[in-house]
């Protein structure tokens, strides 16, 4: 195949910084101490790559200098400028690059970043060519990722093999600006062709609401305000989303519905925290207790959208003291759970447990499938 391949580079690095997106706060994600993570994932994906095909990539950070370090330079095709360093990359690189692409008439366009950068390739390609997600955005709500670097080079190789279906799938954004000021405003850019098979891809972010809704989301709030009164010198990390906010409302205490924000004592500790902010506030509290919720549909609990409970936040909680809460509604419709952290072998153990458990009530719970 003739394979279009570019890397966003900047991608992921506002998540454990707790900054919700990379998008026009670049310098201020490095200020925070952000490291890049994309070519990390890229990868990922790559080392299960098969060979055999030809490759056609955005110069240096934005795809070219990874791809030598897999495959020989004579099936490498390089376009556009130097790019040196992530903070010199732009989107207008990136789409230059696709506009290459469609020239070279590639098959299939394999990138790494989040839906900003399927959504700047999708305003190129359209439909005419399949474009593939490898995961690293902190949001990624559309239906092209692979649910971790692993996973989407799987449907590469079916592809490549004849052996996978292409579907049209969502391309959606959420805007950045409105996001990091709490509001939560998706757009539908239009529908792209990619890669289908439902046990590696994941499926387009979808909400749910029932007529009961809000006095389920108050009774799993209740119970979670139970278990910090039986823990009052634990460090409870709030995960974002609107089941979570609840518990800050019962306790009238000001919530960041998409941020973390730390608990202790039913006090605020600290609000819209990243990772090392966490860390720091563990410090003279007998432990962590992380509650978080599932995105409906997907069946992520962690890997989008709340990346500062990073890998070491988790393992130095422990699986064992981590609430997952979703409303029966939403599990109806979630049949499996899924975590893409970035550290391969927490994802293991996540996936090893088999079944995990899921706050769906006052003390009221449900096992739901892990999948890997």
């Amino acid at each position: 195949m003739k394979v279009g391949f570019v890397i966003n580079p900047i991608a992921g690095m506002g998540g454990k910084v707790g900054l919700k997106g990379t998008d026009g706060v670049y310098e201020e994600a490095v200020e925070r101490g952000a490291e890049p993570v994309a070519s990390h994932r890229a990868k990922r994906c790559l080392v299960d790559i098969d060979k055999g095909h030809s490759w056609f990539t955005a110069a240096g950070v934005m795809g070219e200098s990874l791809l030598r370090e897999f495959f020989p330079s004579d099936v490498i095709h390089v376009v556009g400028r130097l790019v040196s360093s992530p903070s010199d990359s732009t989107t207008e690189d990136t789409q230059k690059a696709v506009d290459h692409f469609v020239d070279e008439e590639v098959d299939i366009i394999l990138f790494c970043g989040g839906d900003g950068t399927a959504r700047d390739i999708f305003e190129i390609v359209d439909k005419k060519i399949p474009i593939l997600g490898i995961p690293a955005g902190v949001k990624m709500h559309s239906g092209v990722f692979g649910i971790n670097p692993e996973a989407s080079a799987v449907l590469f190789n079916m592809y490549a093999d004849g052996d996978a279906d292409l579907g049209a799938v969502e391309i959606m954004d959420l805007d950045e600006e409105l996001y990091r000021d709490g509001e939560w405003e998706f757009k539908l850019h239009g529908e792209a062709v990619s890669v289908y098979e439902p046990h590696y891809i994941q499926l387009g972010k979808q909400s749910f609401r029932s007529v009961s809704e809000d006095d389920i989301k108050h009774d799993i709030a209740s119970y979670i305000i139970e278990e910090m009164e039986v823990n009052p010198n634990h460090l409870f990390v709030l995960g974002p989303g609107s089941t979570t906010a609840r518990i800050q409302e019962i306790l009238d205490l000001e919530h960041t519905i998409l941020g973390v924000d730390l608990l202790k004592g039913k006090k605020i500790v600290e609000s819209d925290v990243s990772e090392a902010e966490i860390m720091d506030a563990v410090k003279g509290s007998e432990g962590i207790k992380i509650v978080v919720s599932v995105i409906g549909n997907q069946g992520f609990f962690l890997g989008r959208g709340n990346q500062q409970i990073s890998p070491k936040v988790v393992r130095r909680a422990g699986l064992k003291n981590m609430y997952i809460i979703a409303t029966p509604s939403k599990l109806q419709r979630t049949p499996r759970l899924r975590a893409d952290t970035g550290d391969r072998e927490l994802d293991r153990e996540i996936r090893e447990k088999g079944y995990m458990r899921v706050v769906q009530g006052f003390r009221e719970y449900r096992l739901v499938k892990v999948e890997g």
